[in-house]
C-alpha cells in the first residue's frame, strides 16, 4: 500500500447494528476500531464463529470506543486467536470491562452447557465462543487513556478519544496519519441526557464514520416521569408486576435515577423495586465512582441506590419469582437475549395483570424485538411462553442520539469531510441518515457492506 493512502474495512456493524469491528490500515500500521460481538438474528450470531476477516496476530492495537458488548465482546476471542497488542480505551471503559467481559464469558459457557443438556446444538459437544477465564485473560491487554490525551496505537498513527456521552467512558475516536484525519463517532449520546454529559463536538476530519442506530427515528417528547408513573400506577392497580429487561450499563442506572425521582416526588407507590443483575449492580457502583463522567451528584447517586433492593445471589433471584405483585423487577439483558430476566419473563409474561417495559433499542432477531413487534409467544430455554402481559415501550430512556440530534451534533462540529460512511444501523436507518446528511451538508455519503474495503 502506498504510504499516502489508508484503508477502512468494515468487518462488523455494516448492514446491522452489532458486531462493530473496523480495520484501519495505513502503510504497515493495522488498528482495529472496536471489537464487538454480533447479536440478534441467528445468522448474525453465527458470524461470531467465523474467522474475523483478518489475522488477529497482525494487528498493532485495538481501540475501543466504549464497553458495550457489541463493541467489545469479541476481544477475548481475538486474544485467544493470537492478538497480543494493547487495547486502548478510556478509564471508564476499562472499569466496565472488568465486569462485562467475564460476565460475557460466563454466559457463553452457560449457553454451551444448556445446549448440551438439551441436545439443541448441531455441534457435539457444544462449546463456548470463549470462557470466563479467557475473558479475564484478555483484560490484561487494556491500556486506559484519558479523554483528549494523545496516544499512538501504531507507528505513524496518532489518536485521541473525546467524550461521546452514551455511557460511562464512551468516546469518539480521532486517528491521524500522513496529515489526514479520520473521525469515528462511536455510539453517540443525547445532548440533554439527564445522566450523561453531552457528546463533545468533533474536530474537522477528512473522513467521517458515523453511527445510525436511530437514523430513521426521533425520540418522542413525552414526559418520561409522567409516562413511567402512569405505567406503574396502572400495573400496580391490577396487582401486577412490571418486568424491565434493562441494559446493565446505562439504562439500568437511568431507570433507577428516574424511580428515585418518582419516589422523592411521592408519585410512586411504596412497592419493592428489585435490581436482579449482578452486572448491573456492579455497574451502578462503577457509575457512582466515575463522578466526573456523568451529571449526578453524590447525593443523587445515593438516592438511586436507596431506591432499589439488590438481588445478588441466584437464591435471591429465585425468591422474586416466588413472589407476586405489585413490584418492579429490573434485570438484564436489555434485549432479553440472555441473563436472569429470562426466568422472570417465564414467570410473569403469561399474566395479563403484568407489564413488560422495554426501555432501549431492540435489535432484529431478539426476544425484545419480538415483544416490541407484538409477538403472541416467545421461545425461552427451548419452550414457547405465551405473551399475556401488556408490553410497553419508553424511548426516553434511550442512550442513543436520534437522527435529528446526530445531525445537530455534526453541525456543531463544523466538519468538512471528503468522504462519509454511515454504519451501525439497520439498513433502513442507515439509508435514512445518509439522505439527511446529503440534504443538510451536501456530503458524499456511503453505506458500507459487511467485509467491504475502502481506500481513502
Amino acid at each position: 500500500m502506498n504510504d499516502a493512502r489508508s484503508s477502512l474495512t468494515f468487518h462488523g456493524a455494516a448492514d446491522t447494528v452489532t458486531g462493530s469491528k473496523l480495520l484501519f490500515e495505513h502503510g504497515s500500521a493495522r488498528v482495529l476500531v472496536d471489537c464487538g460481538l454480533f447479536q440478534g438474528l441467528k445468522e448474525l450470531r453465527l458470524r461470531n464463529w467465523n474467522p474475523p476477516g483478518f489475522d488477529p496476530a497482525s494487528l498493532d492495537a485495538v481501540v475501543l470506543t466504549h464497553a458495550h458488548i457489541d463493541h467489545s465482546g469479541y476481544l477475548p476471542r481475538l486474544h485467544a486467536d493470537g492478538f497480543r497488542g494493547p487495547v486502548y480505551c478510556t478509564p471508564g471503559t476499562r472499569d466496565l470491562l472488568q465486569i462485562l467481559l467475564p460476565d460475557s464469558g460466563h454466559l457463553q459457557e452457560e449457553q454451551a452447557r444448556f445446549a448440551n443438556r438439551r441436545g439443541s446444538s448441531r455441534h457435539h459437544p457444544a462449546l463456548p465462543l470463549y470462557t470466563e477465564q479467557q475473558a479475564r485473560d484478555a483484560l490484561s491487554l487494556l491500556r486506559p487513556v484519558a479523554f483528549d490525551t494523545p496516544f499512538s496505537p501504531a507507528a505513524g498513527v496518532a489518536a485521541t478519544l473525546s467524550r461521546a456521552g452514551h455511557i460511562i467512558g464512551a468516546a469518539s475516536l480521532r486517528l491521524e496519519a500522513a496529515g489526514r484525519a479520520f473521525a469515528f463517532s462511536g455510539d453517540v449520546g443525547r445532548p440533554h441526557d439527564p445522566l450523561m454529559h453531552p457528546p463533545a463536538p468533533l474536530r474537522d476530519a477528512d473522513v467521517l464514520v458515523v453511527e445510525s442506530t436511530y437514523g430513521d427515528r426521533r425520540h418522542n417528547g413525552v414526559d418520561l416521569l409522567d409516562r413511567l408513573a402512569r405505567i406503574f400506577d396502572e400495573t400496580f392497580a391490577r396487582g401486577g408486576v412490571v418486568v424491565v429487561p434493562a441494559f446493565a450499563v446505562g439504562r439500568a442506572q437511568h431507570l433507577l435515577h428516574t424511580i428515585a425521582l418518582l419516589r422523592e416526588a411521592g408519585r410512586m407507590a411504596d412497592v419493592p423495586v428489585y435490581l436482579d443483575s449482578p452486572m448491573a449492580i456492579a455497574a451502578t457502583r462503577i457509575f457512582a465512582e466515575n463522578s466526573g463522567d456523568h451529571r449526578l451528584s453524590p447525593a443523587q447517586c445515593e438516592a438511586m441506590e436507596r431506591a432499589v433492593r439488590y438481588a445478588n445471589s441466584p437464591e435471591e433471584s429465585k425468591a422474586i419469582d416466588r413472589s407476586s405483585g405489585p413490584m418492579v423487577v429490573i434485570s438484564a439483558s436489555g434485549m432479553a437475549t440472555g441473563g436472569r430476566v429470562l426466568h422472570h419473563l417465564v414467570r410473569f409474561l403469561p399474566n395479563p395483570d403484568n407489564t413488560v417495559l422495554l426501555v432501549g433499542f431492540q435489535s432484529a432477531g431478539t426476544r425484545g424485538r419480538a415483544l416490541q413487534d407484538g409477538a403472541d409467544e416467545i421461545k425461552i430455554h427451548g419452550d414457547y411462553v405465551r405473551v399475556g402481559a401488556r408490553v410497553e415501550r419508553i424511548d426516553g430512556l434511550s442512550a442513543h442520539a436520534d437522527w435529528h440530534e446526530l445531525v445537530e451534533w455534526l453541525a456543531s462540529s463544523q466538519l468538512h469531510p471528503q468522504r462519509v460512511f454511515v454504519d451501525h444501523g439497520e439498513p433502513a436507518a442507515a439509508d435514512a441518515l445518509r439522505r439527511r446528511l446529503v440534504e443538510r451538508f451536501g456530503w458524499s455519503v456511503e453505506i458500507p457492506h459487511q467485509g467491504e474495503r475502502f481506500t481513502v
